[in-house]
C-alpha cells in the first residue's frame, strides 16, 4: 500500500456512515431478495410461446380441440403461455358458440392475471430504487450538519477536519446509489422479460383466434351452401 493512503473495510464505512446506513442495509436486503426471488420465478416459469403457439396451431388445424386443451393442461404448472392458450381453446371449443369477441375478452383476461403474477415485486424494486438515493442524501445531509458543527467547535481549524468530516457523510450517498443502480438494472431486465412476453402473447393469441374463426366460417359456408343445395333438390322434385 503507497505512503498515505487509507483503506477502511466494509464494517467500518458502515459504522462511519451512522445511524442511515441501517435503513440502506434493508433496502439492500429487500433490493437482493426480490431480485434472486423473481429471478428464479421467471426462469421456472417459462416465458417462450412461439412452441406453444406452433403446436397449438396444428391441433387447430386438425379440429382437435380436445387434444389441445390434454397438451396445454399438462404444461400450465411451468408454462405462463400453456395459461393463456389453454383459456383461448377451451372457450373455441365447438358446441360452445363462437364469438371472435368473446375469445379476445377471455385471452385478454388470463393474460392480464399472467403479466400481473410475473410484474409481482416489480413496484418494491422501482420504489426501493428511488428511496435508496434519498435516505442516502438525508445522511450525507445530516453528516454534513455534524461536520460543519464540528468545525464551527474546532479551535483550531485545519483542511484535514473538514475533508473528513464530508468524507464520512458522503458515504450514504455512495451506498444509496449503488442500492438504487442495482434495484433499477434488475428492473429494467424484467420489465423487458415481461413486455417482451406480452407482446408475444398478443401476438400469438391474435393469429390462432383469426385461425378458428376462418374454421368457423368455413364451416358455415359449407352448411349454408349444403342447406342451399338440399332446397334446391326439393325444389326440383
Amino acid at each position: 500500500m503507497e505512503a498515505g493512503t487509507v483503506s477502511f473495510s466494509l464494517l467500518e464505512l458502515f459504522n462511519m456512515g451512522g445511524i442511515f446506513m441501517w435503513p440502506l442495509l434493508v433496502f439492500s436486503i429487500a433490493v437482493i431478495a426480490i431480485s434472486l426471488e423473481r429471478a428464479v420465478y421467471l426462469t421456472y416459469h417459462n416465458l417462450r410461446l412461439d412452441d406453444l403457439g406452433q403446436k397449438v396451431s396444428e391441433y387447430v388445424e386438425r379440429r382437435d380441440y380436445t387434444g389441445a386443451i390434454t397438451y396445454l393442461s399438462g404444461l400450465t404448472k411451468r408454462r405462463m403461455g400453456a395459461r393463456i392458450l389453454l383459456a383461448l381453446v377451451s372457450r373455441a371449443k365447438p358446441g360452445q358458440g363462437f364469438s371472435e369477441h368473446r375469445l379476445e375478452r377471455v385471452t385478454e383476461t388470463e393474460a392480464m392475471n399472467c403479466v400481473n403474477s410475473l410484474e409481482n415485486g416489480f413496484n418494491f424494486l422501482t420504489a426501493l430504487g428511488s428511496l435508496s438515493p434519498l435516505t442516502g442524501f438525508l445522511g450525507t445531509v445530516s453528516g454534513m450538519v455534524g461536520a460543519f458543527r464540528s468545525i464551527a467547535e474546532a479551535t483550531d481549524v485545519n483542511a484535514q477536519i473538514v475533508a473528513s468530516g464530508i468524507y464520512e457523510a458522503l458515504i450514504t450517498t455512495v451506498f444509496g446509489l449503488i442500492i438504487a443502480i442495482i434495484a433499477m438494472i434488475f428492473h429494467s431486465i424484467f420489465s423487458h422479460l415481461v413486455d417482451r412476453f406480452a407482446a408475444e402473447t398478443e401476438k400469438t393469441c391474435s393469429n390462432l383466434i383469426a385461425q378458428i374463426a376462418d374454421q368457423y366460417l368455413a364451416a358455415a359456408r359449407k352448411l349454408a351452401a349444403a342447406r342451399s343445395s338440399a332446397g334446391t333438390n326439393r325444389n326440383k322434385q
